[in-house]
């Protein structure tokens, strides 16, 4: 189901600027910006929404509806003629799309302390697969085909979705009630409003997942620009090439068996990191496609570690509604960088979103380090 959900997603990320000029005539670079910054903006009060609808419905259960939904808009979508009736009914699918982010959470707390790395570097996994995918599918449609078709697409992915969900329900293996209660007794202790390490932790991926944002939505453009390759279906490939490494990270990390002491790795991922958005951004197609294989490593490790860290400080039953305050501060941070790429690249060219990205991996580093210092000196010590 989350594969399905980040090829949906993955498939017009990449080339929004292609798709609004092409179906609409609209090549403003920030329309595109504000646009991805209101499907940001969407999600970040969507999935608490969804999340509080959770703890009366099974979340199988809603999935079926929201799903359900969420294709018939996808159509809608794909005939519709006016820019402002797609902002309105793209938005709108896109709050049914967010219910599946309650997979998540629900996952996580069938774990055991000591397995999170694994389980989440697997679901990390198979959202960097799902990029893959889209990238790839989404650049032969746009570079063959009318990019509406992609709606089309987005749409049979949703009503699988629903298939599987229902599928789920009738089977006699799978327990849907028992998340819900267990939401249902934690409900009266979670507060509104994020503190002590919540805040800490969403304050520092705020900034991160701002940084790592900033450089997608023109990625496609600056390759084309400094690359001798003129294709979408290329452009595709070397945006995808994170999730590549990240299948080969996973691979590794399970015959390494790494612990999940997330405090001893999270400094050199970010320093790996800033190396990478270095690499990408040299005028040389062969330096950015080295930095896109470097940045992807250190961008597979650093979000599995902040993921375990947030698991690992959380309680199983607070899971919930831990990472839905966690995802609100990820998603203002790719909510600002979605506004603000826009305006750099129409200001300062497709270059600089690069390095006012680096300059965000280093505040993440030091914010990071001196919010958890001590426990990161502890975990140097013990290795």
């Amino acid at each position: 189901m989350t594969l399905l959900a980040v090829v949906s997603d993955a498939m017009l990320m990449p080339f929004y600027p292609q798709f609004f000029e092409e179906t609409f005539g609209m090549s403003n670079p920030q329309h595109v910006g504000y646009y991805i910054a209101a499907t940001c903006f969407t999600v970040m009060f969507a999935f608490p929404f969804w999340a509080w609808v959770a703890r009366r419905v099974p979340e199988l259960n809603l999935l079926v509806w929201t799903q359900l939904l969420a294709g018939l808009l996808c159509i809608y979508c794909y005939w519709t003629q006016s820019l402002v009736e797609f902002w309105i009914v793209s938005l709108s699918m896109i709050v049914f799309k967010g219910s599946y982010l309650l997979i998540y959470p629900y996952v996580m707390s069938l774990e055991k302390k000591g397995n999170y790395s694994g389980t989440i570097g697997l679901l990390s996994v198979i959202v960097h697969f799902g990029s893959i995918l889209g990238a790839i599918l989404g650049g032969y449609v746009v570079d063959l085909y009318n990019p509406r078709n992609l709606f089309l697409i987005m749409a049979i992915g949703d009503f699988v979705q629903m298939a599987v969900s229902f599928f789920l329900i009738k089977s006699s293996r799978f327990d849907t009630s028992r998340t819900h209660e267990e939401a249902d007794k934690s409900a009266e202790d979670s507060s509104l409003v994020p503190h002590g390490f919540i805040f800490k932790l969403g304050m520092i991926t705020l900034v991160f997942y701002f940084s790592a944002f900033l450089i997608r939505p023109f990625f496609s453009l600056y390759w084309e620009s400094v690359s001798v390759y003129d294709s979408e279906i290329v452009s595709g490939f070397i945006y995808a090439i994170p999730g590549v490494v990240a299948l080969f990270a996973l691979w590794l990390s399970h015959r390494q068996k790494q612990s999940d002491n997330s405090y001893k790795g999270i400094v050199p991922a970010m320093l790996l990191g800033l190396a990478g958005l270095f690499l990408q951004s040299a005028p040389s197609d062969l330096v950015v496609f080295l930095g896109r294989f470097v940045y992807g490593w250190a961008m597979y490790h650093a979000v599995v570690k902040y993921d375990v860290l947030l698991f690992e400080l959380s309680t199983p039953k607070s899971y919930a509604t831990d990472y839905s305050k966690i995802h609100f501060f990820q998603n203002l941070g790719v909510l600002i960088a979605s506004f603000s790429a826009g305006i750099l690249v129409d200001l300062h060219g497709l270059q600089m979103p690069f390095f006012v990205a680096a300059a965000g991996f280093i505040v993440t580093l030091l914010a990071y380090y001196f919010s958890f210092r001590s426990k990161i000196s502890l975990a140097q010590t013990s290795t």
